[in-house]
């Protein structure tokens, strides 16, 4: 577990030009939401990369969300981390088919709210075609970026995002954000892929391994230190899997790329 203080900064994102990569991220989940997940090859853009989406769930707590885990592209469980209340507002980012939405919207129960954000077309109309078959009056979908949330501020109790932060093109707008949203006190739980060391100008220009979610992460403590900026507080990164070689070289990651790992971020909003 890493704690809140840290004294490295964020290291600046080198991406060459931020919409032709956020076109091909956009494009990359497009393509998820409209093929049949096993037959798609990329790692968090499809089920191909198993290190990645597999295991994540207990298939026998998700009911008749069952079948959904075939559409989902995370890389941890952040609904299982979030203790969610009974009546709370909770926000989605990158909610793609919409299974951790409904599973926000099961925990808050009929008097609470779960909201699913997505930039991708195709994977809001997918998650909104999934809230209709099963019936999930207490949640909906919204198209926008994480980087301009199209909500109120102080208009939510918790956020939770799962291997959707790093594909974030301007993580300080994105910490900017999630803190106006959130009311005093509340708080972000979000799993994603952290780097065990710093990127190179190379791999972060692949707009290929942008959407796999590995270009774009940041380390712990970059994390620790952009969520501090952002306002923050209570800032603790969690190591739950680390990525062993075959798992980076199956995504594509070239030779010499620093180790991998999912983990559990956390942060508040003071009160």
């Amino acid at each position: 577990m890493i704690g809140k203080h840290a004294d490295e900064a964020p290291r600046p994102e080198v991406v060459p030009d931020r919409e032709p990569v956020f076109e091909a991220v956009v494009k990359a989940y497009s393509e998820a939401a409209r093929l049949p997940m096993a037959s798609s090859g990329s790692c968090c853009a499809s089920c191909g990369c198993g290190a990645v989406t597999s295991g994540n769930y207990d298939s026998g707590s998700l009911g008749e969300l069952a079948q959904l885990g075939a559409y989902s592209l995370g890389c941890g469980n952040p609904i299982a981390e979030a203790e969610l209340r009974p009546g709370e507002i909770v926000l989605d980012l990158g909610s793609g088919a919409g299974l951790d939405t409904f599973l926000a919207a099961e925990r808050v129960g009929p008097r609470g709210l779960a909201i699913g954000l997505d930039a991708t077309p195709e994977m809001a109309t997918l998650a909104e075609r999934n809230r209709e078959t099963h019936g999930m009056e207490n949640a909906r979908f919204i198209l926008g970026r994480m980087e301009a949330i199209p909500l109120l501020s102080a208009s939510v109790d918790a956020i939770v995002s799962n291997c959707v932060l790093n594909l974030s093109l301007d993580k300080r707008a994105l910490a900017a954000e999630a803190f106006r949203v959130l009311k005093p006190g509340g708080r972000l739980v979000a799993s994603d892929i952290l780097a065990g060391g710093p990127l190179s100008d190379e791999l972060r220009r692949s707009a290929e391994l942008w959407s796999a979610c590995f270009a774009g992460a940041l380390t712990p403590e970059e994390w620790t230190a952009l969520l501090s900026e952002a306002g923050f507080c209570d800032v603790l990164v969690e190591p739950s899997r680390a990525y062993t070689a075959g798992d980076l070289e199956s995504v594509g990651l070239p030779n010499g790329a620093p180790p991998f790992l999912s983990a559990v971020l956390r942060a508040r909003r003071p009160r």
